[in-house]
């Protein structure tokens, strides 16, 4: 199987923002405007992830969830609202595409005979270089 990325629909409709005071970048700004913003995304109830996408992100997100399978991000790096809004759902599909995309499988390699003569010649030269670190007898 390639490592090859996985099509993820558009899920902006099942998104649910929500604002609050940011402790980031604003100045006197940051106590009256509700900049930082958290998205909320509720995989069990997407219609448009597959049922094996959702059985996939529910094992691998499990411990970014809420007790109701509900995955948070947020963001309050920007002192606007909107380029907060931006990056949590940047956050998002990047995170999607991460833990969707299937890990390439790991091929079993044998070493080469000059790198285990090589390695050998190695632990031989430490070896010696040890033992004449000893006392020496007079």
């Amino acid at each position: 199987m390639e490592n090859s990325p996985v099509h993820i629909p558009d899920l902006s409709s099942e998104f649910v923002f929500q604002a609050s005071r940011s402790s980031a970048p604003g100045g006197q700004n940051v106590n009256k405007v509700n900049s930082r913003v958290e998205l909320r995304f509720h995989i069990a109830d997407s219609q448009l992830l597959t049922d094996e996408q959702k059985q996939i992100l529910l094992v691998k997100l499990s411990s970014r969830l809420t007790n109701d399978n509900i995955l948070l991000i947020s963001s309050q790096n920007e002192r606007s609202q909107f380029q907060n809004k931006k990056n949590c759902i940047e956050k998002l599909y990047a995170l999607l595409q991460k833990t969707l995309t299937p890990r390439k499988k790991r091929e079993a390699t044998k070493p080469s005979k000059a790198s285990i003569e090589k390695r050998i010649q190695e632990k031989k030269r430490t070896g010696e270089k040890k033992n004449l670190r000893g006392k020496i007898d007079l």
